[in-house]
């Protein structure tokens, strides 16, 4: 009977961790990563990485999957499809958001929530949305997700029936505090929003392009000098999730500046589309209908360089996918509309009643290989750190997420540097019906995706399971 050393040896790779690139072995045993080195001994299962890259496998924190809205109706997208993409893009673990419904508990809102998640093929965690912090909520319900891992709430300044008050913000940052928690934050100002779009709806400007009329970059910037300010007030960390424009980049520099806990994030649309893409013809603009809105031409390079000097440490997905052949032409379908429902002269919804966010989980590591690597932004350690390291960090899942350390999980990515693909949507695992980024070539793609140790993806074929995915808790 042969005795192997290893469950898994990946052989001759480039290995690429958050600080360094090498040529190495992977040695795998019980799903966790034992020894990195050249000619490591045997393995029951033996895989090539000769001129590819070996990176850790993704983690994505920011993921809209299969959430329940308060009338019953469920996002498109759910665990099984969600997570299947993620795997054939490279992501091996995501953070998506529990609801709370304002007017209930967090135990009555969704409350099949967790089952639904346990169909995921990644591993998975959450961040709580909090929309309703009552006594009871803040005393009694948030210091119980504990429990569970969960360490992170989520909180928005805009959206009905979503958004906090400044004194309810105020409340959920004491809170996080007191249980040592990171509060993430959607920032962009609702009356000024809800102003703006009442003026242009007034004026007859209904198409998806005056999203972005209605929600300019002062209207984002105002919300995250806001709740860095308050933040700083109550000394409770945070991090400002999908920065869409440079001046809101220097609202968190200013602060780091000063000593403040605040972190930023971006998502690859806001690096690749612009506000042009809003004004594409036949109803094609609304699915890029995202908030915050895709900005002008030019702040994409003021993305970057934000991105270069470490002020935006993490680029996600904010995968929130609407499928463009029904819900995006369905003012019912969204549980994050704003306004009332108005219709166009041919049926489509009027900008403000069109379902927000974009599919990207399934992208997401691809495109910026290509614009990051690829066309020389950045090197290799800093992709692996915005598409995996620095999230891991912040969230509580260093040293288990986010690196090839030994003890670490083995979510390994095999990553061609060399290929060359055009994307389709028409390939992908997804079940939203489009991508952005349809057409879109790039070179960099990954070939197989191991996930603690299992080879579930090989050459864009699935080879997980539903279900064997797992909950993942928090430190």
């Amino acid at each position: 009977m042969v005795d192997f050393d290893f469950d898994l040896v990946v052989r001759d790779g480039t290995v690429v961790t958050s600080f360094d690139c090498f040529s190495a072995d992977i040695g795998v045993k019980d799903g966790v990563i034992t020894a990195i080195g050249r000619n490591l001994r045997r393995g029951r299962e033996e895989l090539s990485a000769e001129h590819q890259l070996v990176i850790p496998g993704g983690l994505d924190p920011h993921c809209h999957i299969e959430e329940v809205a308060e009338s019953g109706s469920v996002q498109e997208e759910t665990f099984e499809t969600g997570s299947k993409a993620a795997l054939a893009g490279g992501t091996t673990s995501l953070i998506c958001f529990k609801p709370q419904w304002r007017g209930h508990s967090i135990k009555s809102s969704a409350p099949d929530y967790l089952e639904r998640a346990s169909r995921a093929l990644a591993d998975y965690s959450f961040h709580q949305i909090i929309t309703d912090p009552s006594p009871e909520v803040l005393d009694q319900e948030i210091p119980t997700l504990l429990a569970l891992g969960v360490r992170s709430l989520k909180v928005f300044l805009t959206y009905d029936p979503l958004r906090l008050s400044d004194g309810q913000f105020i409340s959920v940052l004491s809170k996080a505090k007191q249980l040592g928690m990171m509060v993430t934050v959607h920032c962009e100002n609702y009356d000024a929003i809800e102003w703006l779009q009442n003026a242009l709806l007034a004026a007859g400007k209904t198409a998806p392009v005056y999203h972005a009329w209605a929600r300019p970059v002062v209207v984002e910037r105002e919300a995250a000098h806001r709740a860095i300010s308050l933040a700083e007030l109550v000394g409770q960390p945070i991090q400002v999730f999908h920065v869409s424009a440079g001046a809101v980049a220097d609202e968190i520099e200013r602060a780091r500046k000063r000593g403040s806990k605040v972190w930023g994030e971006t998502c690859m649309h806001y690096l690749t589309h612009t506000i042009a893409d809003l004004e594409k013809p036949h109803f094609e603009g609304a699915k890029v209908v995202c908030s915050p809105a895709l900005r002008d031409e030019g702040e994409a390079d003021r993305l970057w360089a934000a991105i270069s000097r470490g002020t935006l440490n993490v680029i996600s997905s904010d995968h929130c996918g609407f499928s463009f052949a029904k819900a995006k032409r369905d003012p019912g379908s969204s549980a994050y509309g704003q306004g009332t429902a108005l219709l166009n002269d041919d049926g489509t919804p009027a900008f403000n009643s069109i379902p927000n966010g974009v599919p990207g989980i399934e992208t997401r590591m691809t495109v910026l290989f290509n614009e990051a690597v690829t066309k020389g932004r950045l090197d290799l350690p800093a992709f692996v750190r915005l598409t995996s390291t620095n999230a891991a960090h912040l969230f509580g899942l260093k040293g288990r997420k986010g690196d090839i350390i030994p003890g670490a999980d083995a979510d390994l990515v095999i990553w061609d540097p060399t290929r060359e693909k055009t994307i389709n949507v028409s390939d992908m695992h997804q079940a939203i019906d489009y991508t952005p980024w349809e057409g879109y070539s790039a070179k960099g793609w990954p070939t197989t995706t191991i996930r603690r140790g299992e080879v579930v993806v090989r050459d864009n074929q699935i080879l997980a399971k539903a279900g064997t995915g797992k909950l993942l808790p928090r430190a």
